[in-house]
């Protein structure tokens, strides 16, 4: 009976184990740090609910955008980057800060964790998008497109503070410069 407890209490081990999921992330400008966090069984159902729930392309864009506001809400739970403005000039400075380096990096990460897991029915990640406005301002984002007809998406959670949903835009409107209403 001993060994059974045993096999069992191990086994309640390995699935809790295998229940979080560890993806590096960066910040403080560039990717000037990187650390490992973890997202704990719970949270990971709470996203995958999200995503569950989208019944066609658009819905999932949706859902995207709201993932990763969760993304970076339990990430600044375990870094500094709760302290994170939206933009580059309200945080400048502060530890914990994101440009859209940093933004680009860590919501590719996030994606490449939601495809992985197969709860992305209606798009692909692809390699992060970048954009060059009046010659000078570079501005990354990830980059997703939609399966069924090729079309392609910015996903950029640099517009808004640590937690905020991130902003979902036609790629080749956002390379125009667009951005949230």
């Amino acid at each position: 009976m001993a060994k059974f407890l045993l096999l069992l209490l191990l086994l309640g081990a390995s699935l809790v184990a295998q229940a979080v999921e560890e993806v590096p992330v960066c910040y403080n400008y560039d990717c000037a740090v990187i650390e490992v966090v973890e997202f704990d069984a719970e949270q990971m159902n709470a996203i995958r609910l999200l995503l569950a729930a989208a019944d066609n392309a658009a819905a999932e864009r949706e859902a995207i955008s709201r993932a990763i506001g969760l993304f970076e809400t339990y990430t600044g739970q375990q870094t500094p980057t709760w302290a994170d403005k939206g933009g580059n000039i309200a945080d400048d400075g502060v530890e914990g800060r994101m440009d859209c380096h940093d933004e680009s990096s860590n919501t590719s990460t996030y994606l490449h964790l939601l495809e992985r897991n197969g709860w992305l029915k209606f798009h692909r990640v692809l390699e992060p998008a970048f954009r060059v406005l009046y010659l000078v301002s570079l501005h990354w984002a990830a980059h997703i497109v939609e399966k069924n007809n090729g079309r392609e998406f910015a996903v950029d959670s640099w517009f808004f503070d640590n937690g905020h949903p991130a902003v979902v835009l036609p790629l080749e409107d956002w390379k125009n410069g667009a951005g949230p209403e």
